[in-house]
């Protein structure tokens, strides 16, 4: 029981003394700083790049049908122009 209680005061003390250390500082600096350097990148939010992606295979579906339809067309006005 003794053990315990001193293995929780220590466990204490540390924390106490990490919570006040300039670690702590350079944690919410180095937060800060990085939140500022994506701000600025001006990234998506990944729902916002998986509905980009959805748009874009959908385009691409809608383009390989218009080249096949272009090409169907080329191909009965050269037959018509014969």
């Amino acid at each position: 029981m003794m053990k315990q209680k001193l293995f929780d005061e220590f466990t204490q003390k540390i924390s106490e003394t990490i919570a006040n250390s300039p670690a702590k500082d350079i944690e919410k600096n180095v937060k800060s700083l990085m939140g500022s350097a994506f701000t600025k990148m001006d990234l998506v939010t990944r729902e916002e790049f998986d509905i980009q992606q959805h748009v874009l295979v959908k385009t691409r579906e809608q383009l390989t049908a218009l080249e096949e339809r272009v090409s169907e067309l080329e191909k009965q006005l050269s037959v018509a122009k014969e």
